[in-house]
């Protein structure tokens, strides 16, 4: 049996496990034995703790507590808890997800100490070095050993950076295995919509009925930190708002930012229109509201990819994006901040000028093409070594 390390510390990665544990329990549970360190990264209970118990993971083996602070301070204290936790466990792979601080800490960490690192999402490029995010993923990615890439724009991005696609065992850092695999969010969305249909009650709550209301997500520090932004943003979401009600369930970055004196006079006419501000939502209640969305507005990464998988166009409030191939399929939209983009984005959509959507983060399968993949790597190196 082998023992991978798994480390999350934000929401999305808290429910990227859920795809990766659920395939461990039913199809590799006599093979694989996973010990997950959650970072504490996200400190809000509402995010963090309410996951574990509505998607089924498996309670952390370990919390290391981090909580909020600057990303230096932040990252060396996931460094330092991890490498304790690696040299306590000796795990055989270390799984790490997308773009985080967890993900960078988890990163060196074992780089470190020569352990294999395992990264899902690998290949992901917004192309924007000022985006803490992007710097992550490079940074992962070109110290792995294992890339599973969801799209395969991913996959040519890994390419273009020098990674080789006909490298054979065994894979080393030096000799890194790349793989385009599908998405690992698809997987769950399949699974988790279904449990959705029978345990979310969000729309009877908000009185929602279907496809008569827009939803709208906003966290990203470019948007809520930068005063032009924020306020471009906002008026759009009012504009918008005159014609169809917006929910906007609020982040609590955003509602800390709307609150300051310098926003009393936004937040009074936000609240003022039709506009319906509600706290974090739980995972399944957020898969019921984009399901029966009209439209979503985001700034979320993983919010445009899931419109995506439930067919709902999108527009992303950002000018560029790692899900490019949604937006090349014409159902979402880069508008950034801007008003105009936002309100004539929203206009073509309302209009119903809409493509199909076809399929392009796989099968549903990625979380088991992942698992067997890292098995069949572990034991051609062990008969390798062996020889």
């Amino acid at each position: 049996m082998i023992k991978i390390l798994t480390i999350i510390g934000a929401r999305p990665q808290i429910i990227k496990a859920a795809a990766i544990s659920r395939a461990i329990k039913n199809n590799f549970a006599k093979e694989i034995k996973e010990i997950i360190v959650h970072t504490g990264q996200h400190y809000d209970q509402n995010m963090s703790d309410v996951f574990f118990e509505e998607l089924g993971i498996p309670k952390p083996d370990y919390n290391l507590n981090v909580g909020s602070c600057s990303h230096g301070i932040q990252t060396a204290r996931m460094i330092e808890g991890i490498e304790a936790l690696l040299f306590k466990e000796s795990p055989d792979f270390i799984v790490l997800y997308g773009d985080t601080n967890s993900t960078l800490a988890g990163a060196v960490a074992a780089s470190k100490l020569s352990i294999p690192i395992v990264h899902i999402e690998a290949g992901l490029r917004s192309f924007n070095r000022k985006m803490p995010e992007e710097v992550n993923r490079v940074v992962c990615d070109h110290l792995s050993t294992l890339l599973f890439s969801p799209t395969v724009a991913g996959f040519e991005n890994l390419v273009n950076e020098g990674f080789d696609k006909m490298n054979k065992q065994p894979y080393t850092p030096e000799n890194p295995g790349i793989f385009h695999c599908g998405d690992i969010m698809y997987d769950n969305s399949i699974y988790f919509s279904k449990l959705s249909d029978g345990k979310s009650v969000i729309l009877e709550k908000y009185n929602l009925a279907p496809k008569k209301y827009i939803l709208s997500t906003i966290h990203r520090d470019h948007n809520t930190d930068d005063d032009k932004n924020i306020n471009s943003i906002f008026e759009a979401l009012i504009e918008i708002s005159k014609t169809t009600q917006v929910v906007l369930p609020l982040h609590p970055r955003t509602k800390k930012v709307l609150e300051l004196e310098k926003h009393h006079i936004l937040l009074n006419k936000i609240k003022s229109n039709n506009i319906l501000i509600i706290p974090p939502v739980s995972f399944l209640d957020m898969i019921n509201l984009e399901k029966n969305a009209l439209m979503i507005i985001t700034d979320s990464g993983g919010v445009q990819k899931e419109a995506y998988f439930f067919k709902i166009p999108c527009i992303i409030l950002r000018p560029e994006t790692e899900w490019v191939e949604i937006v090349e399929t014409g159902n979402a939209k880069l508008t950034g901040s801007e008003f105009t983009k936002i309100i004539n984005a929203y206009q073509e959509y309302i209009k119903g000028n809409i493509n199909d959507f076809s399929g392009i983060f796989g099968d549903g399968n990625a979380s088991e093409f992942i698992l067997a993949t890292l098995l069949k790597t572990f034991n051609e190196t062990k008969v390798g070594k062996e020889l």
